[in-house]
Formats: C-alpha cells, structure tokens, sequence
C-alpha cells in the first residue's frame, strides 16, 4: 500500500567495496553480478510483503474487527419471577362480592378470549352483586356463567371487557420442586405477587368455605385471604393452577408456608366447568 508503510534497515549499509588493484584478480563477472541483485531485490520485496503483512493482520480497526456471533435466548429458558408478573399482571383481576353475609375481595384470571375469567367459588358464592376490576382499571359487573362446587372452581362472565382484553396462557401440570409464581390481591393489596415451589402434589384438605377437595397442588408462595381464585404460575408465565387454600393450624387465617391449588386442567375441565343445576 504507497505511502503506508517504510522498510528501515536495522543494520547500517555496508561502506562501497575499494576498487581492486592493479594487478590483482578481477571480480565476478558481470552475469553474477546480475543474479545476485536480482536475489537482493526478491529478499526485500519479500521482507515488505512481511511488514504489510503482520501491520494489516494486527490492526485493531474497527472495520476489520471480527466479533462471534452471541447465542440466541433458548425459547425454554425460564423467566424472572418480574418478567412473570409482567406477562400475567394485565390478566389478573380484582373480585369484590357482596351479599348476605357482607363483601368479599378474592382474585382471578382471564382465561378465555371472551372475557371469562376463572376464580374460586367460595370467592363468590351467595354474592348478590359481583364487580370485577381488570388490570387497566376498567370496572364491571359481573355473573357466575358456570360453576363446579367439588373443585371450588368458579367462571363468572363480565358485562363490560376492557379495551384491551390478555387472557392467561394456560400450562401443563407442575413437578414437585417446579418454581411458581401467586399473583392476587391479598388482604386487598392489588395485585401482590410472591414466589416459590412445588410442595406437593395431589393434596387433599378439608377447607373452611370449600369443604373437602383433593387433587390440589401444594406450594410455598405466599398467599392470604383474598388471594383465592388467583393464578398459580409457573416459570415460562403459564397459569397452572387457580388458589383456592392455605393452611394454618391456628385460628389466625394467615399463611405460614403451606397454600393450595386446583390444577389447571381440573379448574377448565374437559369442557370446561359444568354449571351446577
């Protein structure tokens, strides 16, 4: 490249060779001379071709940096437990019912592209007005469209939807040790979240509002009264089950490590919840 780069000698020339004396032997013929310069001449262009060489190959310009590709994020990789509150916190919703008996606060999901949403039915049993509101504020009344007292399981059906409606995506049954996620409106703390682990499978109990249910998921995240009909999550943001307990053995109704859920496939049946008749 003219102009980039200088060959510097790192010995100094050789003083001119004294011309030979009268009489003594003539030097090499003019043919060797020849074949020796053109030797010269190859060994120089050689050493610069070097020089270039080694200058292009160690530049650390950016236009010839050379980076490795990083990998793609894997499709399974599991999710923070704040990446899961903000997949699942437009679809979760606020339940207040009122009746008889007084108001009740509890929790639900959206599960269907129709606005249904998915809750415990103790949340809203004998209610006489029902008011759910969706994560963007919208508020709206609401009716029990189907229920299934024998899971605790409850659809209730709005009369309004929001502008923009997020229905859960719904996942397959949990391991023992699996991480899950509760999001709900505990003691009405809107849309509270708390993390743990599979505790359990196939848990039966016996529960105050409920009666006796069996074929629960046992777990560790925190829940509390009105975190019932709220959904149990698992780390790739799928709703696998629906709160519904906890179990305390004293008379405080506070958690103390040990809450329950309807698995999923329970909660929607094989065609859903059926209504009791």
């Amino acid at each position: 490249m003219p102009g980039r780069f200088r060959v510097v000698p790192t010995e100094p020339a050789a003083p001119p060779a004294p011309p030979a004396a009268e009489g003594s032997p003539a030097g090499p013929p003019a043919r060797v001379r020849h074949r020796v310069l053109i030797a010269a001449l190859a060994a120089a262009v050689l050493a610069l071709t070097a020089v270039v060489a080694y200058q292009w190959g160690s530049s650390s310009s950016p236009e010839t940096a050379t980076v490795a590709p990083a990998p793609s994020p894997s499709a399974d990789a599991p999710l923070t437990v704040g990446e899961i509150y903000q997949t699942l916190a437009p679809s979760v919703v606020f339940i207040k019912a009122a009746g008889k008996a007084g108001t009740a606060t509890g929790s639900g999901v959206v599960a269907n592209a129709d606005g249904s949403v998915l809750t415990a039915l103790h949340v809203v049993r004998g209610a006489t007005a029902i008011e759910l509101a969706f994560a963007d504020g919208t508020t709206a009344k609401a009716a029990i469209a189907a229920q299934d007292p024998a899971h605790d399981i409850a659809v209730l059906t709005p009369a309004q939807l929001p502008s923009v409606l997020v229905p859960a995506v719904m996942g397959g049954g949990p391991a023992i040790g699996d991480a899950v996620v509760a999001i709900g409106n505990p003691l009405g703390l809107v849309q509270s979240t708390t993390s743990g682990v599979v505790s359990g499978l196939d848990r039966s109990i016996v529960a105050k509002e409920a009666g006796e249910l069996d074929g629960l998921i046992q777990f560790d995240a925190a829940v509390n009264p009105g975190s019932s009909g709220g959904p149990l999550v698992n780390d790739r943001g799928q709703t696998v089950g629906i709160v519904v307990a906890l179990a305390n053995p004293t008379e405080a109704g506070t958690f103390i490590g040990v809450g329950f859920a309807v698995p999923i496939g329970t909660a929607l049946g094989a065609d859903g919840p059926r209504p009791q008749l």
